[in-house]
């Protein structure tokens, strides 16, 4: 149950990062929450990924290394947002356990809250919506790399919340972090 702006259990911010597989439905179900709160008056932002990948982490690859160095400076600008009253929403791929630990770290370190969401759609599902088309460039040997087919995907053992997203809609989605963000009273 969610409550109204002038009856919110906290004006804290916490970051909320929304990790699966391309084409998962994170950024979409982030939209959503996103879009819900601000209407309820909540600061919120959200950090896409890919738009992380064009402007502070543009040059960087694909390798293990740099997709670390890219989880790391999202979680950052995530931390730094969260600590100072944002609800900060993060949909990124984020493939590496070690590297959303080290997120996780840095929240710890300030004493901000952060929850880990799983968007557990198949891969298979995946592939069939195909948003950016990154599953038939990589069918078609154009691609390699893709995370969850030619590269690993390390999806969390025990997330605050899994989601499955390919088996509702993403208003269900939605208000499913939403009442995890109730009961954890961050909204």
């Amino acid at each position: 149950m969610r409550t109204s702006p002038t009856t919110r259990a906290c004006e804290c911010g916490a970051t909320v990062w929304l990790t699966g597989l391309p084409s998962s439905g994170k950024t979409t179900i982030a939209h959503a929450v996103a879009e819900r709160l601000r209407g309820d008056g909540r600061r919120v932002e959200v950090l896409d990924g890919d738009e992380f990948r064009l402007t502070l982490s543009a040059g960087l690859g694909f390798g293990r290394a740099d997709r670390y160095t890219n989880v790391q400076r999202i979680g950052l600008v995530a931390e730094v947002l969260a600590r100072n009253g944002v609800l900060v929403l993060v949909p990124a791929i984020a493939p590496y356990a070690d590297s959303r630990q080290a997120v996780r770290e840095r929240h710890d370190t300030s004493r901000t809250p952060y929850l880990e969401i799983h968007v557990a759609t198949p891969s298979s599902t995946c592939a069939e919506r195909d948003v950016k088309g990154l599953y038939a460039k990589q069918a078609a040997g154009e691609l390699t790399g893709l995370t969850g087919v030619d590269d690993p995907y390390e999806a969390p053992t025990d997330p605050d919340l899994r989601i499955p997203a390919h088996e509702q809609t993403v208003a269900e989605s939605a208000s499913d972090l939403l009442d995890l963000l109730a009961e954890r009273r961050l909204i």
